[in-house]
């Protein structure tokens, strides 16, 4: 009996062995191991065994370890299945004899070469040609050598082939014959070659054909008879062959058990339905990196799109396709588009996932605490201003249109958690219909006048302050009749501000619901000229000079008021006075820096199509947004020292008069005794009059 007569005797031996040995349990639990791995690859990649890395699958058995451990080389016999568990099992428990698994069961072979049992690995050994090799070889690796042309029959002798691997060499022509004669050839590897054209039925013998690699290779065109024979090819690669189209119309009726189709970084334009209505088994097919600008109708399963600019996306091109349960797009936004479908990936953009309007916990709490606070600050403003008596009406008018304008951002927020909420578990489904609906432009419309408004009014109330403080002895100070006109022109100008994109929708597409908080803050491709030069203009434009003249006005009225109290006596006041009005002009400018340069840096990256993380997106419009819309009120009203003492009187009034009412309902003279040794209500020191509303230049 031959040693490999024997070595196949033996290994049967073990495998029945092992059968006997391993519980049903055990097996079963070795099998979901392996698939629970092999799930946490992405499309078109393989696990490296338990580790982490994934790596192309066009990089496993390819006769070259590209896993660190070599788990891409491993399993690559004919054994599949339980056989080949059993087999990697027994290889890693070492039942074989290693001498028997590296010996070469060939005759022939070249001395620069390396042998075990039948296979034969020639890479990188300078070869200009294909080899003389024993009749009996099945694995051929001819890797990274100078191999620049395949003859007629050069392969005609070694019908036991089953692997051959001639990626990365410098072939320039393959002959028609070349693999005349490889009957039973599983996968053949061409990438990293020269080859520009193919001739048909260059493979028409391969019948067994199950893998066929011809990576970045100048293919740009090629024939639709180039794959005759190819009737059990189950996987074909073409990745980055610059290929511009597929041959029509039958490109898959040579290979009618096509399961996997990777065109991957081609410039491919077009896939009509009748160039792919013959791939009837066709379930993955990658077209990540190509120009395609519309997808065929087929049975896909998975469809992988990432890198595609899809401009006229819609959702009629997917409902077709009811078995399509994966599929890969280049932004989260075109999952909407596929609602029905099961898997989508990108599952998030940052603000929104598959699931939920808002993508986790952080930001649905924190759209409810931010919508409350501006609110309830906003409200509170305008109802304590209300009560409390106002040195100055013009500028408490002012200050309260202002907590209206701040109040709509608080509305805002309460309407993006109120949908959250709705779509809760099932956001994808309504994605679409969410974005393009009433309801989301009309609150993005309410984002938009509240955040110019509030911009204008800012400006407003800086500008008016800058002109009595720098020049205190000018008749510049507004008037009644020119405040109310202000304040109209400033909302009159906010509503078309925020109408204007509502208009026409032709010119500026769906300009608020481009994301699921309905903000038109971050530009993409997909975005029309016009809406983006418009979200530009006000943002980077409008806003920016905003910015600048509250920024300048404050450093300019600081500076004023510093000159000015040199010339004072008392040094304690003066100095008091500095700090206090310091401090408020810090905070007020810090917090506009705080709000408008994140989002002036956001807009400029996305113009400059900088990939800008999702997560960054949503924390600008929850949290960087409003915070101006939260803090005016603080900032305007509850730190001023005029608002503090006019809420202590109030408090002191009700308190006396509460005292009053008891006061009556008792005839002692102990009571009246108390009554009048009481203190007086609060009166601020000399030195903080200066800040209060007595003076308006600091109200």
């Amino acid at each position: 009996m031959s040693a490999g007569k024997l070595l196949s005797l033996w290994m049967d031996v073990a495998v029945i062995i092992l059968l006997v040995h391993l519980t049903h349990t055990e097996i079963r639990a070795l099998l979901t191991s392996r698939l629970d791995v092999s799930s946490k690859c992405p499309l078109g990649q393989f696990p490296c065994g338990n580790i982490s890395d994934c790596l192309p699958q066009a990089l496993q058995c390819n006769g070259h370890k590209d896993c660190p451990n070599g788990a891409d080389e491993r399993r690559c016999g004919d054994n599949i299945g339980w056989a080949d568990l059993f087999g990697q099992t027994l290889q890693d428990a070492n039942h074989v004899d290693q001498y028997f698994l590296n010996e070469c069961f060939l005759q022939e072979y070249p001395d620069s070469c390396d042998c075990i049992q039948t296979d034969v690995e020639c890479v990188e050994v300078n070869l200009q040609d294909v080899p003389l090799l024993s009749p009996n070889v099945s694995f051929l690796s001819l890797r990274s050598n100078k191999i620049r042309v395949l003859s007629d029959l050069v392969f005609s002798k070694y019908s036991f082939l089953e692997r051959l691997f001639l990626q990365n060499n410098s072939l320039q022509f393959i002959s028609k014959r070349a693999f005349s004669g490889l009957h039973n050839l599983k996968r053949l590897f061409l990438s990293e070659n020269l080859i520009s054209s193919l001739s048909p039925g260059v493979f028409g013998d391969l019948h067994q054909l199950e893998w066929l690699m011809l990576d970045h290779n100048p293919l740009s065109s090629l024939s639709k008879d180039t794959f005759i024979g190819l009737q059990s090819l189950i996987y074909l690669s073409m990745v980055g062959t610059s290929l511009q189209q597929l041959p029509h119309p039958s490109f898959c009726q040579h290979m009618p058990a096509l399961d996997w189709l990777d065109l991957e970084g081609n410039q491919i334009q077009t896939l009509n339905y009748s160039i792919l209505k013959t791939c009837s088994k066709l379930e993955v097919l990658l077209l990540m990196d190509n120009k395609i600008r519309r997808i065929p109708e087929n049975t896909f399963q998975s469809l992988a799109l990432e890198g595609i600019e899809i401009p006229d996306i819609q959702t009629k091109i997917f409902l077709p396709m009811n078995n399509l349960s994966h599929i890969y797009f280049k932004k989260f936004q075109y999952c909407s588009y596929a609602p029905h479908v099961r898997s989508c990936k990108p599952n998030t953009d940052g603000i929104s996932s598959f699931e939920d309007l808002l993508a986790n916990v952080v930001l649905r709490v924190s759209v409810w605490v931010m919508a409350f606070i501006t609110c309830f600050g906003n409200l509170f403003v305008i109802g304590m201003r209300s009560l409390i008596r106002a040195e100055n009406n013009l500028h408490a008018a002012c200050i309260k249109v202002l907590c209206c304008a701040d109040c709509l951002m608080g509305v805002y927020l309460f309407f993006v958690g109120v949908f959250d909420v709705k779509f809760r578990g099932q956001y994808n489904r309504n994605a679409l219909l969410w974005m393009e609906s009433v309801e989301c432009r009309t609150i993005g419309f309410l984002a938009m006048l509240s955040s110019e408004v509030s911009v204008l009014l800012l400006t407003y109330l800086t500008l008016e302050k800058f002109l009595v403080i720098v020049f205190p002895f000018s008749n510049l100070r507004p008037g009644k009749l020119q405040t109310v006109v202000a304040l109209a022109s400033i909302w009159v100008l906010g509503f078309i501000i925020a109408a204007v994109p509502l208009m026409n929708e032709d010119v500026f597409g769906n300009y608020y619901g481009r994301n699921g908080v309905c903000f038109p803050l971050h530009s993409d491709r997909q975005e029309k000229p016009t809406a983006k030069g418009y979200s530009t203009g006000i943002f980077l434009g409008l806003n920016l000079v905003a910015f600048l003249v509250i920024a300048f006005s404050y450093s300019s009225m600081f500076y004023s008021i510093y000159k000015t109290g040199i010339n004072a006596t008392d040094l304690r006041s003066r100095l008091h006075r500095d700090v206090a009005v310091a401090n408020r002009f810090f905070f007020i400018v810090f917090s506009d820096a705080l709000c408008w340069i994140p989002i002036f840096m956001v807009k400029v990256l996305s113009l400059l199509e900088v990939e800008i993380p999702g997560t960054i997106s949503s924390w600008v419009v929850i949290f960087i947004l409003p915070i101006n819309s939260a803090l005016n009120p603080i900032l305007y009203t509850l730190t001023t020292s005029f608002f503090r003492e006019q809420v202590e009187v109030l408090l002191c009034r009700w308190q006396r008069r509460h005292i009053l009412k008891k006061d009556r309902k008792s005839l002692t003279s102990s009571t009246i005794f108390m009554d009048t040794s009481r203190p007086p209500c609060y009166q601020p020191p000399a030195y903080l009059q200066s800040l209060t509303g007595a003076d308006p230049r600091y109200a």
